[in-house]
């Protein structure tokens, strides 16, 4: 539910000048979302979203890409790092990486918000992904060897 609700918010900021939590609420009610202001002031911090100036006088919510960019890049080295191989099992991804890594790269896979993953859990030298579907596993591998190999 929240990943849907934070993926409705890039959406509606990116198709829409709202520039209030107020607007942003009430855009998220009329799409179907049930949430507080707390909820809302929660999504716009974890998906990192600034106000950028519309007209020089009115503003309007926006992705920080910089910042998410640079996280991004941080991540990605980490799964580079870390990544030995993976393995799937229906709808669960079981990832090898170097002993120790384990935790660093689950921490880096759940930062990336990938809409297939719906949990991690990290042990020394391995994790296990629950992933939303036995096709979105595939797409999660494939995503996983471009980075490890590119």
């Amino acid at each position: 539910m929240k990943s849907e609700r934070q993926n409705k918010i890039i959406e509606l900021i990116t198709k829409n000048s709202i520039g209030t939590q107020e607007e942003l609420a009430e855009a998220l009610k009329q799409a179907g979302f049930s949430v507080t202001q707390a909820t809302v002031s929660r999504d716009i911090r974890e998906l990192n979203l600034t106000k950028t100036s519309i007209d020089g006088k009115n503003q309007k919510y926006v992705v920080f890409q910089a910042d998410r960019q640079h996280m991004n890049d941080k991540f990605i080295r980490v799964l580079k790092e870390g990544f030995v191989g993976a393995d799937m099992a229906q709808n669960i991804l079981v990832i090898k990486t170097v002993a120790g890594m384990a935790m660093a790269v689950c921490a880096a896979l759940d930062a990336m918000q990938w809409h297939e993953i719906v949990g991690t859990i990290a042990g020394d030298d391995t994790i296990m992904c629950a992933v939303r579907t036995v096709d979105d596993t595939v797409k999660l591998m494939e995503k996983l060897k471009k980075i490890v190999h590119s």
